[in-house]
């Protein structure tokens, strides 16, 4: 099986295992708990990561999340659903359409809703997606980090990092000009340049790039 998410004919996604992607020679308890593709922390309570499918079940159980931010316009997959419905898990989709440059238009308006859905500690822990976890992830968390008064340098670098041969100059451009001055004054009351609080999730919370 591949390691994504592909369109049905319907429109909505098709949900694949990633357990086939993991190399061979890892035991039974070892795989229950996989990540989605291109898991990562980004701070206290808020995680990035690529759609996530049924064999991350048993891993995202481990991290308490209370919502998670979808970021793409395509029906939610039922039995992912089902999942969140069935642990108390809110789900908030800000559908964004994936294009492909030069033709890329990303809707500032819906952007803006999910930063402030993100900022909302209310949310947390929050687990954000989008289909592979590089542009539409990437722009909400490059936004996210000019809050946290990151520097562009870096803020691109982590981008990149995530997007890899797939970094686009758009969206890197998009989070280079998108005004934040409406939400300065939001407290980041779970940013990491505090003292982090002690987590008791899964021992796999750095990045997980799978190939």
């Amino acid at each position: 099986m591949k390691d994504e998410n592909s369109t049905k004919d319907d429109g909505s996604l098709a949900v694949f295992s990633t357990i086939d992607c993991v190399n061979g020679g890892v035991n039974g308890d070892e795989l229950s708990y996989v990540p989605p593709f291109n898991f990562s922390m980004v701070d206290n309570g808020i995680f990035r990561s690529g759609f996530p499918d049924t064999s991350n079940f048993p891993f995202l159980q481990t991290l308490g999340l209370r919502s998670v931010i979808c970021l793409c316009p395509e029906p939610y997959p039922e039995v992912i659903a089902d999942f969140l419905k069935d642990n108390g898990i809110h789900l908030l989709q800000f559908g964004i359409e994936m294009y492909k440059e030069p033709f890329v238009n990303i809707p500032e308006d819906k952007v803006r809703e999910a930063l402030k859905a993100v900022l909302d500690t209310r949310n947390h822990p929050v687990l954000i997606h989008c289909k592979r976890g590089k542009h539409r992830t990437g722009c909400l968390v490059g936004c996210f980090r000019k809050l946290q008064k990151w520097c562009l340098s870096s803020i691109f670098d982590e981008y990149q990092r995530f997007a890899g041969v797939k970094s686009r100059i758009s969206d890197q451009r998009f989070v280079e000009m998108f005004d934040i001055s409406s939400l300065k004054n939001t407290p980041l009351q779970f940013s990491c340049s505090k003292k982090r609080e002690q987590v008791k999730y899964a021992p796999m919370l750095i990045s997980s790039n799978l190939v």
